[in-house]
């Protein structure tokens, strides 16, 4: 018998439907963040760029390329003779090694390849920062501070070679995280959520507040959708897209097309 937890986060036949839905919360999170960061630096201009929040080609495009050409630690050459991948796994290599980091060539293809949800910058204070999110069972008592964990080991080595490379080059960027984590039952740590609003900023207490309650009744409506998706994926042998369900909420709406996502048949 499947239990809530195991189909709202683990149920492999589930997991497209789950991706969209992650995807989905996220960009509207983002968009509010971007959409409310309001906060100025001296020269009067929006202190924070949140540049992979634009769509999702954006998001595809900022990678670990991109992400170190913008803060000038990174070069991109012209194509054609491997010199990006070249020079960005050499600077690695040494990074790994620097730091007796056990490494070989396929964990240094998964290093380039892997990105965060999100991006924030602060150009004028040379400030990278990793945007986070996580829709996760809030069945425990320490459920959150272990995500936060999870969350904060899967991208420490990134961290930790974006700032060796900005030492290297004495460019005074400083890179760091920052995750915004939520129980699949609408659970969250309010304090934390709002300061990481403010600190992005979302300077406006009302604001804060109200992207709170949206991400939170958002995530109570996805946990509906999961069992509707879980019903179907349990009584149905074909393949079922999500366009067959039933009165499809507007977040999955936007996103359903753009990740072409099909529930998996049930395995017999």
């Amino acid at each position: 018998m499947e239990i809530v937890g195991h189909i709202q986060c683990y149920c492999p036949v589930l997991q497209l439907p789950r991706i969209t839905i992650h995807h989905g919360i996220w960009m509207e999170l983002m968009f509010s963040i971007q959409k409310s960061s309001t906060e100025l630096n001296d020269d009067s201009e929006p202190r924070w760029l949140f540049p992979s929040a634009l769509s999702p080609e954006a998001h595809a495009e900022w990678g670990l390329y991109k992400i170190l050409e913008y803060m000038g630690l990174h070069e991109i050459l012209p194509p054609g003779a491997g010199q990006n991948r070249a020079k960005l796994r050499k600077d690695i290599e040494e990074y790994h090694t620097a730091y007796a980091i056990d490494f070989d060539d396929s964990d240094i293809d998964t290093f380039i390849a892997r990105r965060p949800d999100g991006l924030a910058f602060d150009k004028e204070k040379k400030l990278c920062v990793f945007l986070e999110y996580t829709r996760a069972m809030d069945t425990n008592e320490d459920w959150a501070e272990k995500k936060e964990q999870e969350k904060k080991n899967r991208y420490s080595s990134h961290l930790g070679f974006i700032n060796h490379l900005s030492h290297r080059e004495k460019s005074g960027w400083k890179a760091s995280q920052t995750n915004f984590t939520t129980g699949v039952r609408g659970s969250l740590n309010t304090n934390q959520f709002l300061t990481r609003l403010e600190s992005l900023g979302v300077k406006n207490k009302n604001t804060r507040e109200a992207i709170r309650n949206r991400t939170v009744h958002k995530t109570l409506s996805m946990l509906d959708m999961i069992l509707k998706f879980f019903f179907i994926a349990s009584n149905f042998k074909t393949d079922w897209t999500l366009q067959n369900l039933p009165g499809p909420t507007e977040i999955v709406n936007k996103n359903m097309e753009r990740f072409n996502l099909h529930l998996q048949p049930p395995r017999l």
